[in-house]
């Protein structure tokens, strides 16, 4: 397995992972309204023997320190549990870090995402349509993110998730 910056001709192929891995077309639809209004920052893809099997993107987002949303992500049915999702989303955060990111917000299952370092405990305190017990936060610069409270919004492409 290798991960690796999408690149354009991997599009549909992307598409097709999140319309196999939802029950709807919402998240594969994120993704588009995401590269259309321009707000994607990282799209990585990974790839088993040249066939795209899994995908994660960031998104800029509006908040008092420099924030990237981490979703959607995806693996194909037939390569769960084997670690790819995890691989992905710490390539993720390594190329936040490397471009000089602060932080990064998600929603998503705390059980799962603690593990790389994600907090429902520091995001309490962001004011968010999307604020409650999945809304998590994790700093990239260090143990603490450079303010602890404040509003957040994600980009314009999230809103039409209803």
């Amino acid at each position: 397995m290798m991960i690796r910056i999408e690149d354009f001709a991997d599009r549909q192929n992307v598409r097709n992972i999140h319309l196999v891995s939802f029950s709807d077309e919402t998240e594969a639809n994120l993704v588009d309204a995401l590269r259309a209004d321009g707000s994607v920052e990282i799209s990585l893809v990974a790839t088993v023997e040249d066939d795209i099997v899994g995908h994660v993107m960031c998104s800029r987002m509006q908040a008092p320190f420099r924030a990237l949303g981490l979703a959607p992500i995806a693996v194909l049915p037939e390569f769960r549990n084997q670690g790819i999702a995890a691989q992905l989303i710490r390539a993720a955060i390594d190329m936040a870090k490397s471009k000089g990111w602060e932080g990064i917000f998600l929603l998503g299952d705390p059980a799962y995402y603690q593990r790389f370092g994600f907090s429902v405990t520091d995001a309490v305190n962001f004011q968010s349509p999307y604020a409650g017990p999945y809304l998590m936060v994790l700093s990239i610069k260090g143990d603490v993110l450079p303010v602890q409270s404040g509003v957040i919004e994600y980009a314009p492409a999230f809103d039409q998730l209803g």
